[in-house]
């Protein structure tokens, strides 16, 4: 009995023990996340209010209303933008990942000077940011007679997306065996079969990686639909939201503008909360294996 005693005693959990560094570090995790969370707190405390409720924001959650809701609603035209923005972006992800797939698998594969050549030349997409040639990209556009519509940015998207995704898959292909297709090979599989049936399959933690990222860049920019898309009905919500901004003359609604954002950021919200597992395991094993 004493020497379990003993035993128990030497078995004591390290945490009980709040060491100086161990609450400087909880401080600081405090600080940081009340950081972070107190403007998501304002902005949505601000949206509770009535459209010409101009207290300050700093006075948190002193009216409940949904008339900036309303308002907001209404003057975005709110679900088709919303029908505009889901197509913007499940229409540039897809393409995103068929032709990033396609192109990371010979790069991941094919051990030759050209394979590494193909590899730098779709990393060197990483270092010039799109938006310092808009300007001839548009004009080139133009020149091909391509119309301004809801899908010109898909084009911007979906280029300014292939590098980095490129990068992800190739990263992650390096490390799926080689011995799996070797047996589909010997079974007679095509080139095409062997991606579409076995290699395909195996990139689902890149996939969900790469429909993370992509797809909450596409989702949340406004600067490509505000360039390339002339008709209102074609808006997608960021751009819809700008409206609220105001000018010299009309000054900015920002209790609207506040209710705008947490509808713009409610279809996220709901996808995240509906695939919250998959989300989670897809970013640890691209972290891992990428």
């Amino acid at each position: 009995m004493a020497l379990g005693k003993k035993k128990e005693e030497r078995v004591k959990p390290s945490y009980m023990k709040l060491t100086p560094k161990t609450v400087l570090l909880y401080v600081a995790i405090i600080l940081f996340c009340v950081i972070v969370i107190s403007p998501l707190v304002i902005v949505f405390s601000s949206s509770l209010r009535t459209p010409g409720n101009q207290t300050s924001p700093l006075a948190l959650f002193i009216e409940f209303s949904g008339a900036s809701y309303a308002k907001a609603f209404n003057s975005m035209n709110y679900p088709m933008e919303l029908i505009n923005s889901f197509v913007t972006t499940a229409g540039s992800v897809l393409c995103i990942v068929i032709f990033a797939t396609m192109a990371a698998y010979p790069i991941g594969r094919i051990k030759t000077k050209l394979a590494r050549f193909l590899y730098f030349f779709f990393i060197s997409g990483l270092i010039i940011p799109s938006q310092m040639v808009i300007v001839p990209i548009a004009q080139t556009l133009n020149r091909l007679g391509i119309p301004n519509t809801r899908f010109t940015p898909m084009i911007m998207f979906i280029t300014c997306s292939l590098p980095f995704s490129v990068f992800l898959f190739s990263g992650f292909m390096k490390g799926l065996p080689v011995e799996i297709e070797e047996a589909a090979y010997i079974d007679g599989a095509s080139l095409g079969k062997r991606f579409t049936t076995v290699v395909f399959p195996l990139l689902q933690p890149a996939i969900i990686s790469c429909v993370i990222t992509q797809g909450l860049w596409i989702w949340n920019d406004y600067f490509y639909p505000m360039v390339f898309i002339s008709k209102k009905a074609q808006y997608s919500l960021p751009v819809g939201m700008l409206q609220f901004l105001g000018d010299k003359e009309n000054p900015a609604q920002w209790n609207v503008l506040f209710a705008a954002c947490v509808l713009c950021a409610l279809p996220l919200i709901v996808v995240f909360l509906a695939l919250q597992k998959q989300f989670v395991n897809g970013i640890a094993a691209g972290a891992v294996k990428g």
